[in-house]
């Protein structure tokens, strides 16, 4: 499923539709067209105006879907350089530098640092496969105070690495496409504003 995985990932959706992102890192791997499709679907009733966190953001495709579909804002959070570049890259050519930034950081770091300045409706939590990261940095995004009440987290894994997610965490929707598992949670209260 992943063998062909395309070297300019495109928006699928929204004021950009069909735009084609920067060419991707080596090391990234980008979400699949049709498992975006399914997620942004989820998503559409909560997507006006909310702002957005992109953990292991990749190709940027996540964080930059959402403000084409109508998001105010997206930070964008990747640890290698040369991809964090390519994701500046469509930032600039799209002309958002006012509501998306990407930070070359490590995202479980980022997690672990005082930001009381950062609050979030909406977190895409997509680590690479294998690497045993989805567990420890649901945790730490749990405890960090970044998330607005009822925020919406985003997880993506393989089938075979399907962490327990924290306790105030409720699952609204699971799927599996091939070896790929994707579930949306909202945080704290059972409370939504649309059925999903």
């Amino acid at each position: 499923m992943r063998s062909a995985k395309p070297q300019h990932p495109r928006i699928i959706g929204g004021r950009w539709r069909g735009r084609r992102l920067g060419k991707i890192a080596p090391s990234t791997r980008p979400t699949p067209d049709r498992v975006r499709e399914t997620v942004f679907n989820w998503l559409a009733p909560y997507l006006a105006g909310c702002r957005c966190l992109d953990l292991f953001a990749g190709s940027g495709a996540l964080g930059l879907e959402a403000l084409s579909r109508g998001a105010a804002y997206s930070l964008l959070i990747e640890a290698d350089p040369k991809a964090a570049q390519r994701i500046g890259a469509s930032i600039a050519r799209l002309e958002v530098a006012s509501q998306a930034q990407v930070l070359c950081r490590n995202a479980c770091d980022w997690l672990r640092q005082p930001l009381e300045e950062h609050r979030f409706d909406l977190v895409f939590l997509d680590p690479p496969y294998a690497s045993g990261l989805l567990a420890p940095c649901c945790a730490a995004l749990a405890h960090s105070g970044l998330l607005h009440d009822s925020a919406l987290v985003y997880t993506e894994c393989e089938k075979g690495e399907i962490p327990d997610a924290p306790a105030n965490w409720h699952r609204l929707r699971a799927q599996c496409a091939g070896r790929v598992y994707y579930a949306l949670y909202q945080c704290g209260a059972r409370t939504v504003s649309a059925p999903l």
